[in-house]
């Protein structure tokens, strides 16, 4: 959605509105994942797409049904393997797509800010989350959505119930973490929850040699990156050129600059005590989702007394990975990133880091 703003705006200037169809839910192979939205004006121009080119003449005739008739209705779509095939998939899938008679304002204002999840309660007459063939939907007006807020646990908005206002602000934060838009049942009702996350971001402060392939990592897996170091001549853009921001300066000093916070992940890797210690002093009082340090088993014992000394607490002690990374056993500095990244993930989806063959024989 964000993708298309441009777009609306230029529409807007011309005097034109806009409607939308968005992909609430998939099946099989589908071309385009949930979140996967189609704009279409007041004129008839078309922006985004929900299924590559498969089905978007009878969404866009649907749109124009609900533009006149003013009800949002899910509509369920069979793609052919013949169609899917047209668009790069081995096979056909189906998918659930939400038609609205004009894009709310919830949606663009979470898709302009971002950090936000949009929930929309679905039509009564919508397809459940079963495959199978559905009937036409009538639709109905559209009812008012509800929005949560990165790092909130309360709705903005309720369904009258609070139990479920709490577990769905429970799903809308999953949402948002994971950064992925998704259909959910609650209390026997559905509803559609659009997730406008930010990319999560990753700190390195020590322009190293690890920092070098950490960095890359970061970036294949979607992070945006920061590398901080107050050596000019380690911070260069020939050593990191995909970096998204290379700030030269002492940790402590930039943390306002760069806007540290709750969620970020921060990985110091100097091995000097006077890039180290304040780096980590002001990733704990910030309250940052990850915080790691090299050092060996007593550096970080030494370390920590220091640190007890400046007045950090031991629950924030507490929440310090050091040694930094999880035990994959190589030492070269691209294994050394990945046995880091590796842990930057799990402590973000609650992971156990334990081999997955483990994990099958608990079940």
């Amino acid at each position: 959605m964000k993708e298309l703003l441009p777009e609306l705006d230029t529409w807007r200037q011309g005097g034109a509105s806009a409607a939308r169809a968005v992909v609430i839910r998939t099946f099989g192979s589908a071309p385009r994942p949930e979140g996967a939205t189609m704009l279409v004006s007041s004129d008839g121009r078309l922006s985004g797409s929900v299924s590559g080119g498969c089905v978007e003449g009878a969404a866009f005739e649907q749109v124009e049904r609900a533009r006149a008739d003013g009800k949002a209705r899910v509509i369920r779509y069979g793609i052919s393997d013949e169609d899917a095939w047209d668009v790069g998939l081995a096979c056909g899938g189906t998918i659930d797509v939400l038609v609205q008679p004009f894009l709310p304002a919830d949606v663009e204002l979470a898709a302009r800010e971002l950090g936000r999840a949009v929930i929309t309660p679905l039509p009564a007459d919508a397809p459940g989350p079963e495959f199978g063939p559905a009937t036409p939907a009538e639709g109905a007006a559209p009812e008012p959505a509800l929005t949560l807020d990165a790092g909130s646990d309360s709705l903005h908005g309720t369904t009258g119930d609070h139990a479920a206002d709490l577990e769905l602000a429970g799903l809308a934060a999953d949402a948002l973490l994971r950064g992925r838009s998704r259909s959910v049942q609650v209390k026997g009702r559905s509803y559609f929850i659009e997730s406008f996350a930010r990319r999560p971001r990753l700190v390195v402060v020590g322009a190293v040699q690890v920092a070098i392939p950490l960095v890359a990592l970061a970036r294949t897996m979607g992070y945006e990156t920061v590398v901080v170091d107050g050596r000019p001549t380690f911070a260069t853009a020939e050593r990191f050129p995909d970096v998204d921001q290379l700030v030269v300066g002492w940790p402590d000093e930039v943390a306002d600059a760069i806007g540290l916070g709750p969620d970020d992940a921060v990985a110091i890797l100097s091995h000097d005590v006077k890039f180290d210690e304040p780096a980590i002093i002001a990733s704990l009082a910030r309250g940052c989702r990850y915080v790691g340090a090299v050092g060996s088993r007593k550096t970080q014992s030494d370390r920590r007394a220091r640190l007890r000394a400046a007045g950090v607490t031991d629950a924030q002690l507490g929440r310090l990975h050091g040694p930094i990374g999880l035990d994959l056993g190589g030492r070269e500095p691209a294994e050394t990133a990945l046995s880091i990244m590796a842990e930057v993930v799990a402590d973000r989806y609650g992971g156990s880091g334990a081999p997955m063959v483990e994990r099958a024989q608990q079940v």
